[in-house]
């Protein structure tokens, strides 16, 4: 743990301007599951900005109003759009939010000097095909009836929110995570838009397929996750290999659970390509 404190708190080089990491959360959580790192990393210099997606964290949006990923991801795209053309940003997304890093990937190559995958989607072009979902969507199914499904279409249609019963989220989500930030997901957690993510799909850019893989990507690991399976989490690293892996010991929450380890790969990752 000494280790990954001195790694989490490494100092600045002061001829270089501060990385600006962007958080990105998974499935139905929000900015605000991101606390523990923002802090670890703006007390040691660096600059972090975590985005709510719609229907998320403090966003008004209803998950059942949204019916395609691109209106879930446009708080990213707002966001990305504003920065000035020289900007560029280490993009880190968890979970779902992988789908979101893969997307700004192809959308705004010159503004990302780095990609990061924590226990995330890690799919080129989203979810095209049944390989891509058997890999990339949890597969809860040996727990039985873990969702409480919302039908914002109608109960003839397909569910477009999705949120994890009470009791299934300490077993599943944050088996290895203190009592307290299991008391405040209890609190915070909200539908996703099971809808617009399970429909996700990305194209290239045309003129843009060179610039999106000059973007390293960086995979985190979680060893012990019980969502985003361990084995998911190789296959999508084999089909589409990262620059950089990495491994946590941690459940499917390494900010909640592992956040010291975390932070200090985080920092390790940016080394790792230059941008420390």
């Amino acid at each position: 743990m000494a280790e990954e404190n001195q790694e989490a708190t490494l100092e600045l080089k002061p001829t270089r301007k501060p990385p600006h990491f962007v958080l990105i959360h998974g499935m139905s959580l929000g900015s605000w599951c991101w606390y523990k790192i923002k802090c670890l990393m703006e007390v040691s210099g660096y600059t972090v900005t975590c985005i709510d997606l719609k229907s998320s964290g403090i966003d008004p949006s209803s998950a059942d109003t949204l019916t395609s990923f691109d209106q879930y991801n446009q708080p990213l795209i707002d966001f990305l759009s504003s920065l000035p053309e020289q900007a560029q940003v280490i993009l880190v997304g968890h979970s779902a939010g992988g789908l979101s890093v893969t997307s700004s990937i192809q959308r705004f190559p010159k503004k990302i000097c780095l990609a990061v995958y924590i226990a995330a989607t890690m799919l080129k072009f989203g979810f095209q095909t049944a390989e891509d979902l058997k890999d990339g969507v949890p597969d809860l199914s040996e727990h039985g009836d873990v969702y409480e499904l919302g039908f914002g279409l109608g109960p003839e249609n397909p569910p477009t929110s999705a949120l994890i019963k009470p009791e299934f989220r300490r077993k599943l989500l944050y088996h290895m995570t203190p009592q307290q930030e299991c008391a405040l997901a209890a609190l915070m957690m909200r539908p996703a838009p099971l809808l617009a993510l399970t429909t996700a799909k990305m194209e290239e850019e045309k003129g843009q397929e060179e610039e999106e893989e000059q973007v390293p990507r960086v995979y985190i690991k979680t060893l012990h996750d019980r969502v985003m399976k361990p084995e998911q989490q190789e296959a999508m690293m084999k089909r589409w290999p990262p620059s950089q892996a990495y491994e946590v010991d941690s459940d499917h929450s390494p900010f909640f659970s592992n956040p010291f380890a975390l932070c200090g790969l985080l920092i390790k990752a940016a080394v790792s390509v230059g941008s420390i």
